[in-house]
């Protein structure tokens, strides 16, 4: 089913979750990968891919943010107490805030640099800033912060993904999982 239902994501909404994973992982690569090149052609390629992927990555978190707006969100478990159920929303929102906030960051930084800032060479984007000594060096540090908060918050998520899966046995991660089955009985659409 391509729409999410009360009990489980949909088909579109796996898809989108999955593949930002894999792009945030291959993200993470190209960044510490590009900050310890030597500068060179290498280092500009890399940094170009990654920030390319940035952008790839801030359009797909706003199309599942569009999304998700449009569909319900299925239910936590019945037996999730108050606090986790906060802290479930609040690493999401968090995550959603990253998401936009890290690739707008490195866009900036670009632009405050003088750099160009393109979508894998077929579309070259607007500087966002006039370029900018301080304002450069006070997006790289922030840019850095963003990156390590994204990091803790993914390893909360999947962490969270895990304890459900393994620990209390519901099916918080199945449900994310195409072609997974829900037990009848397990999940609970009460609030």
């Amino acid at each position: 089913m391509l729409r999410n239902t009360r009990t489980r994501w949909g088909a579109l909404s796996q898809l989108l979750h999955w593949l930002m994973a894999a792009l945030i992982g291959v993200q993470i690569g190209l960044g510490l990968t590009g900050a310890d090149l030597p500068l060179g052609m290498s280092k500009l390629a890399t940094l170009a891919r990654h920030k390319s992927l940035g952008l790839t990555i801030l359009a797909l978190a706003i199309i599942r943010l569009a999304w998700r707006a449009l569909n319900p969100t299925p239910a936590p478990p019945a037996a999730l107490k108050a606090y986790e159920r906060r802290l479930a929303r609040a690493t999401h929102a968090a995550l959603y805030v990253l998401l936009i906030a890290l690739p707008m960051t490195g866009w900036i930084m670009s632009s405050a640099r003088g750099f160009p800032v393109s979508w894998f060479n077929l579309a070259q984007l607007p500087n966002l800033v006039t370029p900018s000594p301080p304002l450069y060096h006070a997006m790289v540090l922030t840019h850095g912060v963003l990156a390590s908060a994204l990091g803790l918050i993914l390893i909360l998520h999947v962490a969270a993904a895990i304890r459900h899966h393994f620990v209390l046995r519901d099916e918080i991660l199945r449900r994310m999982l195409p072609a997974s089955r829900i037990h009848p009985g397990v999940m609970d659409d009460r609030h």
